[in-house]
C-alpha cells in the first residue's frame, strides 16, 4: 500500500487552519500542483505540525477513485434547504499543538504557492473540550479505531489512487441561541445518543442525526471535526474522509432530506461551503513533475 498523508491520522491537534485555494490567473493547473507536491509533507513537518494536501479531483493528472469529482452542484432537500457548492482549487489543512506554529506554517504555505495560487478561504479551528463539537455531544463516536481506519477510508491497494483519500470539507454555521433553549432530552433526540456518553439511543428518532448519517446503512468515514470562529460568529468544520466519494454524498443527501426525512440537526446548523478534494498519498505525491509557474 503506498503511505497515506500521514496527517489524516494524527489525532489530539488543537490548532487548525483550513486553506482554500484558486488557481492563480494565468497558471496552469500542473504547475499549481507541483507546487502543492512541493510543500506536502514531510518537507513542511516542523514543531508538530501536520499537513494534509487535497486538490480539485478535475486538476489532479495521477490515478483516482472512479467516483471522485468536485462539489460542483449544490444539494437541495424537496423543502428547498440547501447545502452550497463553493469548490476550489486546492486545500491544505495544516494542524499542530498551537496556533502559533500553525500559522507561521500558513504564512508559508502562502508564499511558497504565490504565483501558482491564491487564497481563496480560510478558516482557524480549535479543539473544545478536547473531543467535543460546540453542540456539547462527542464527536465522531462512530468514527473506526485509529488502527482500523486506514483500511477503511484509503482506496484500497491495487485500485486506481491506492493510498489516497476522497475528503468533504464544510463550515457548519451553529444557531446557538435556538440550540441551548431546548432541553437535554430535546437535544439527544436531534442527535440520536445521549449527551453525557454518547450511547445510542434505543428508540432513536428516524430523523434524528444518528439516524440519517448511519455509516452502517451508507458506508465507513472517518471525521475530524473542530469548532471554529468566534463568540459571535461559529461552528463545526467538517471533515470528512472517506474511500468513495459515494458515502460521503448519499450522507449529505439523506441530511438533507433528498432520500427520507430532512435531519433534525439541519433545524440548528447552517452550511455554508461545500467542496471535495482527492488527498492523495505522500508515494503519488512524491511522483509529481515539476513544473515551473508561469
Amino acid at each position: 500500500m503506498p503511505l497515506p498523508q500521514t496527517g489524516i491520522f494524527a489525532l489530539g491537534t488543537l490548532a487548525h487552519a483550513y486553506l482554500e485555494f484558486d488557481l492563480a490567473p494565468g497558471a496552469e493547473p500542473a504547475a499549481m500542483v507541483a507546487a502543492a507536491a512541493g510543500v506536502a509533507e514531510p518537507r513542511t513537518t516542523m514543531g508538530g505540525v501536520n499537513l494534509v494536501t487535497g486538490i480539485r479531483p478535475e486538476l489532479w493528472a495521477g490515478n483516482l477513485p472512479p467516483d471522485a469529482a468536485g462539489f460542483e452542484t449544490p444539494v437541495v432537500g424537496p423543502d428547498g434547504y440547501t447545502m452550497p457548492a463553493t469548490q476550489h482549487d486546492l486545500m491544505l489543512w495544516v494542524a499542530g499543538p498551537s496556533y502559533d506554529v500553525v500559522f507561521d506554517v500558513s504564512l508559508g504555505l502562502v508564499d511558497a504557492l504565490a504565483g501558482t495560487a491564491v487564497l481563496a478561504d480560510e478558516t482557524v479551528g480549535w479543539s473544545y473540550h478536547r473531543d467535543l463539537d460546540l453542540t456539547g455531544f462527542i464527536d465522531g463516536t462512530e468514527n473506526p479505531a485509529l488502527g482500523e481506519a486506514p483500511a477503511m477510508v484509503l482506496v484500497p491497494d491495487g485500485t486506481p489512487g491506492a493510498g489516497g483519500t476522497v475528503l468533504l470539507l464544510q463550515k457548519w454555521a451553529h444557531e446557538a441561541a435556538a440550540w441551548t433553549r431546548l432541553p437535554e432530552a430535546e437535544q439527544e433526540r436531534v442527535i440520536g445518543r445521549t449527551k453525557r456518553d454518547s450511547v445510542e439511543l434505543a428508540d432513536r428518532p428516524a430523523t434524528s442525526h444518528a439516524a440519517r448519517t448511519d455509516q452502517d446503512e451508507f458506508g465507513h468515514i472517518f471525521r475530524r471535526n473542530t469548532p471554529y470562529g468566534s463568540v459571535l460568529d461559529h461552528g463545526t468544520m467538517f471533515v470528512g474522509f472517506s474511500a468513495a466519494r459515494r458515502p460521503l454524498h448519499t450522507m449529505l443527501e439523506s441530511m438533507a432530506g433528498v432520500t427520507g426525512e430532512r435531519d433534525a440537526l439541519t433545524r440548528y446548523s447552517k452550511p455554508l461551503t461545500g467542496a471535495y478534494y482527492f488527498v492523495p498519498s505522500l508515494d503519488d505525491l512524491a511522483t509529481v513533475p515539476d513544473t515551473p509557474a508561469r
